[in-house]
């Protein structure tokens, strides 16, 4: 199941950068624990349908989990063995930009030892490095 966005108004879009801090998303909003992001990067659609999936897995429906990021951004590849020039790519995959100090996950309902567990493991599947964030304080 990708996660794509239903309607878009450029199919393609430029790479831009991604540099700095989160500015808004950096603060626990819903959930007791959750998973902060201290490195930029992309994620792409399915690393967090990946995350998703572990979730549900481990928890077997017990708590909540929500997913603070949406894969906005389309990204383009051209195919292998292409030589340059004749225009951009096809659409390959949805990435969402993620900033340092952007909280990713977040997750209530479990105890804080359980929630560790869960989030080391959601921690795993993501190509960007992560820290555990608490209501109580910030712990590693």
């Amino acid at each position: 199941m990708a996660v794509i966005p239903r309607k878009v108004k450029y199919r393609k879009s430029q790479r831009g950068n991604c540099k700095g801090l989160a500015v808004s998303g950096n603060k626990l909003r819903f959930g007791e624990y959750g998973l902060k992001a201290i490195e930029n990067g992309l994620i792409r659609s399915n690393h967090i349908e990946a995350c998703r999936v572990v979730v549900a897995r481990k928890m077997k429906g017990v708590g909540k989990m929500w997913i603070n990021i949406f894969p906005h951004k389309p990204v383009t590849k051209k195919p292998a063995e292409t030589r340059m020039g004749k225009g951009k790519g096809e659409l390959d995959h949805w990435v969402a930009v993620v900033k340092r100090g952007r909280v990713v996950f977040e997750l209530s309902g479990v105890p804080m030892d359980f929630a560790k567990v869960v989030l080391r493991l959601v921690s795993f599947k993501l190509p960007v490095k992560t820290k555990f964030v608490s209501r109580v304080g910030i712990s590693h």
